[in-house]
């Protein structure tokens, strides 16, 4: 199995307008399809007569500890793929021994995930509505979240053309169960040519957030912040200066500014500018555990994986993302042993090497490992 069986299961088994919904990106998809295109342009050079016997994949993520450098994507409304939905993905997390992180537009409220998952972090977007947005915070923090995730990438959603096409409208029975019963009602009323879910957000989502809110929110908690949808190497240090405790380098999966830099590819120059003083989280492409790998011999502390986790759901439930989690951990360790790498720390010390370039001094980045 690989995670491309995965995706064609889900295919076979969701309407068109939900399947575009989970694999659509914005404008022409052209950073979609570059996120994945930065992947497979990046080469390892694996190294030899290491004693790869007890191979590890352990790390620890923020500082806790995690079965692999891999947590699963905030993803919205995830009973569209399967009637468990987020309960369903969280529990396999807890299973898979990895990061859950809840989307604040689930379709399960956060407290019925955290009752299954004890790794689970709260995603959350800058709400107009700011007594919403301080009482999800009080909420996260009774129900045992472990981080918060501010995801800055969204002062509005971008055009994203199939949903606008498809008309995309949520079913009725599919809410926000963390917001108010009558939030999304918007979400609900079709109109050709446009996305109701982007005009929910836009009445939604704050598009006035700046350093300063984010200065406010890390003093309005002590659990790890996190900010997610950073490529800037300035912004990732402006970050860290700020107190954040990791960024995750992103850009929405291909869903917001289409032409974006691959978030691969900004990487290494935003674990440069932090220097170590955060952790720094990488989505965007994710499909195989060769991939962890390339993102952590660049400088990733972690992967967060999005689609794959959504083919799983829907395919199978609970265990459908079981076995996506579970391939990604076994491909994983498979990399690991045959570039060399008793364990994760090592991945630092791999070289890596862009496909069109000849491997030269000039061209290679080298760690410290060998």
């Amino acid at each position: 199995m690989t995670s491309a069986d995965a995706r064609r299961a889900a295919a076979s088994v969701l309407p068109q307008g939900v399947w575009d919904f989970l694999e659509g990106g914005s404008g022409s998809e052209a950073t979609l399809a570059a996120n994945r295109a930065a992947f497979d342009d990046l080469f390892l050079v694996p190294r030899v007569l290491a004693d790869v016997s007890g191979t590890r994949t352990a790390a620890t993520v923020l500082g806790a500890p995690a079965a692999m450098p891999v947590g699963i994507a905030p993803m919205a409304y995830q009973r569209l793929f399967h009637p468990d939905g987020e309960s369903a993905a969280a529990q396999a997390a807890e299973t898979a021994g990895v990061p859950y992180v809840a989307g604040m537009l689930s379709t399960y409220a956060l407290e019925e995930i955290t009752a299954v998952c004890s790794r689970t972090w709260l995603q959350l977007y800058w709400l107009r509505d700011r007594v919403l947005l301080t009482d999800l915070i009080d909420r996260a923090e009774a129900a045992g979240c472990t981080a918060l995730v501010l995801t800055v990438d969204v002062p509005r959603m971008a055009r994203r053309l199939r949903d606008m096409r498809n008309a995309f409208t949520l079913p009725p029975d599919i809410v926000a169960a963390n917001f108010p019963a009558t939030a999304t009602r918007s979400a609900r009323r079709g109109e050709a040519n446009t996305s109701a879910v982007m005009v929910h957000t836009s009445e939604a989502f704050d598009p006035t957030l700046t350093w300063n809110d984010v200065a406010w929110l890390r003093g309005q908690t002590e659990l790890p912040l996190v900010l997610k949808g950073v490529l800037h190497p300035e912004d990732a240090a402006r970050a860290a200066g700020l107190g954040v405790d990791a960024v995750v380098v992103s850009n929405h999966g291909g869903r917001q500014l289409d032409g974006a830099v691959p978030a691969l590819n900004a990487l290494a120059a935003v674990c440069a500018a932090v220097e170590g003083s955060t952790e720094v989280f990488l989505d965007g492409g994710v499909r195989g555990g060769t991939d962890v790998l390339k993102a952590l011999a660049l400088g990733a502390t972690a992967v967060l994986t999005g689609r794959p986790v959504l083919w799983g759901l829907s395919a199978d439930g609970q265990r459908g993302v079981e076995r996506v989690l579970s391939l990604l951990r076994a491909e994983l360790e498979d990399a690991l042993a045959l570039s060399g790498c008793a364990d994760v720390s090592w991945a630092k010390g791999l070289t890596v090497v862009s496909g069109n370039v000849p491997l030269s001094s000039a061209s290679v980045r080298r760690g410290p490992r060998w």
